[in-house]
């Protein structure tokens, strides 16, 4: 799969250029409207890419997603944390923003994640929200306006400065789950976090699938056996025999 929509040359050499990064496996029905949406976002606005990193999705992610306008790439490796990696070695934003194919950030969040990095901040995300109004959830996502490591995922998505993200050393392509949880005490070692005031709007179908408490009640459990250092293989056996999605 080769890109339709190939980066601008001068993308690299603005200093406040930013390449939008999305990881996707099987998500034909929702990188469309996603590419859309972020395009419209964007609008005009010159030094932005926004790059497809397809993990080699057997449905027709990397043809929607190219169609859509994106620049699609096929990854080598399928995991999250290799695919992310992957899409930042061929971005050439001076600033890298990691955002899940069920998530869409708030209007205008190409001007804060702009304005955040001339504060001279290295990295940070945004709030969280779901699609659905189901209480706890709501209550869930609350908790995401406090500044704690423990509360942060990779739904609420990610900037980064390249020259941190660099120095961080990238995602750790070893883990399988909660590597987007892990960088974050890393980033913080070489620049300040932002906790951006908005919220990005995730998807709630895998609480929906797999039932909100019980669902809520395996991440945790997930998130304990990784504190207690149970090994990746291990930890994606569980996720696998409790959750009712094959994603990882």
């Amino acid at each position: 799969m080769h890109s339709a929509a190939p980066a601008p040359h001068h993308l690299a050499a603005a200093p406040d250029s930013v390449s939008i990064i999305i990881p996707a496996y099987q998500e034909a029905e929702a990188i469309g409207p996603l590419v859309h949406y972020l395009r419209q976002a964007c609008g005009e606005q010159a030094g932005v890419e926004i790059i497809v990193a397809d993990g080699q999705s057997p449905d027709a992610t990397a043809a929607v997603a190219e169609a859509a306008g994106a620049r699609v790439l096929v990854c080598p490796r399928k995991g999250r944390a290799a695919q992310m990696n992957h899409g930042a070695s061929a971005a050439q934003g001076q600033t890298l923003y990691f955002l899940h194919a069920d998530s869409y950030p708030p209007p205008g969040f190409l001007a804060d994640i702009r304005r955040a990095v001339q504060q001279g901040y290295g990295s940070g995300c945004y709030r969280l929200a779901f699609d659905h109004p189901h209480w706890f959830l709501r209550a869930s996502a609350w908790f995401t306006r406090f500044d704690w490591d423990a509360v942060r995922f990779g739904d609420q998505s990610l900037f980064v400065r390249r020259a941190v993200f660099e120095q961080a050393g990238g995602f750790r392509e070893e883990m399988i789950v909660l590597e987007d949880q892990e960088i974050i005490g890393r980033l913080r070692r070489f620049g300040r976090f932002a906790l951006l005031p908005g919220r990005v709007t995730t998807s709630a179908r895998k609480y929906l699938e797999n039932g909100v408490f019980r669902l809520q009640s395996i991440f945790f459990i997930i998130c304990l056996l990784y504190r207690l250092g149970v090994s990746q293989p291990n930890l994606k056996r569980v996720y696998r025999a409790l959750i009712r999605q094959n994603k990882i």
